[in-house]
């Protein structure tokens, strides 16, 4: 049964409550906190990307094409699709004799704003380098290249998919019961809630490449996701300390690879605000975030405003995240 995570309070009305679950396991699967219930299924989204990365590295496919921890960030991103993300996306793919035409992630409006003007300014349109997955594709189209598959390396029997269900299945000690085709069209590997955060958990430990892919996070937030970000503005606020992935529908993950912990937390409604002050809120819990922080506070305790500017509300961590350290 899932717990009552996050509160949304205008005045001293409590008008919204976000229910979910999360856990935080360590590196053997064990777990360490949890709230509600993490045994539950869910299809992990974007926050599975360091996952799907692995082949790229563990192959040595990296290696061949000389990838460096820019090239490895953006194959984990979700990114804002600006001219830093958009600009290596293009460059990674140029050095492989490859082109926006062999992506199959779909186009759609850049999530920075001033981008998104700028090409409504031109009278131009996004292409496929604005997807927030372009990154993660173009690892998928690197390993690609060094198994030599065919062109259509998001299908389920393609060896890049099959690659990256094995790297799943073994991270998280769990047999997937099946997919959902995610918003780039790529699969997206079901597992349990504890099954995921296992598998972030290793991933300080399994392998110099999956040591390199979290590196890579940690030392390029704003390549990750963006400014204004909560993955980027927390991973900078933490001093690179804990590495962050956000992912569609309410779920997040979080890295520690100081104390050898994963976290992973659905919010059931799916709702973004309510994930993001999960997370933070279990980090402060873990002691590696500052409640003080500014970039923390914005997430675990954003206040609300109506169209005068004036605060009318809040959106806080409910107490059974805020009275239980870990």
């Amino acid at each position: 049964m899932s717990e009552v995570l996050v509160e949304v309070w205008r005045g001293p009305f409590l008008e919204c409550q976000h229910r979910g679950d999360a856990v935080v396991v360590n590196a053997k699967g064990e777990v360490v906190q949890a709230w509600g219930d993490p045994s539950i299924e869910i299809l992990p989204r974007s926050s599975s990307k360091m996952l799907q990365a692995l082949p790229l590295v563990e192959s040595g496919a990296a290696d061949k094409f000389g990838l460096g921890s820019e090239q490895l960030a953006l194959a984990c991103a979700s990114h804002n699709g600006n001219p830093m993300h958009t600009e290596g996306v293009q460059k990674w793919l140029s050095g492989l004799d490859l082109g926006e035409e062999d992506l199959r992630c779909g186009s759609h409006w850049p999530t920075g704003r001033e981008t998104s003007n700028a090409l409504v300014k031109a009278g131009e349109k996004p292409c496929q380098f604005h997807n927030n997955c372009s990154g993660k594709h173009s690892g998928f189209l690197t390993l690609n290249k060094h198994l030599g598959g065919d062109a259509e390396y998001v299908d389920i029997n393609h060896p890049v998919q099959k690659a990256a269900l094995a790297a799943f299945e073994e991270t998280t000690g769990e047999s997937s019961s099946g997919y959902g085709i995610d918003g780039c069209s790529a699969p997206n590997f079901a597992t349990s809630l504890k099954g995921l955060a296992t598998a972030v958990a290793g991933m300080a430990t399994r392998s110099e490449g999956s040591k390199r892919l979290i590196d890579a996070m940690a030392q390029h937030p704003l390549l990750v996701a963006g400014e204004g970000r909560a993955c980027s503005e927390l991973m900078a606020a933490i001093g690179g300390r804990v590495v962050l992935k956000t992912g569609a529908e309410g779920v997040f993950v979080a890295i520690l690879p100081d104390q050898g912990l994963g976290v992973a937390l659905k919010i059931e409604d799916g709702a973004t605000r309510a994930s993001e002050c999960a997370i933070a809120a279990i980090l402060v819990g873990l002691g590696v975030a500052d409640a003080a922080h500014p970039m923390v506070q914005k997430r675990m305790n954003p206040t609300l405003k109506n169209a005068a500017k004036l605060v009318v509300g809040d959106v806080r961590p409910a107490d059974v995240l805020v009275s239980t350290g870990v």
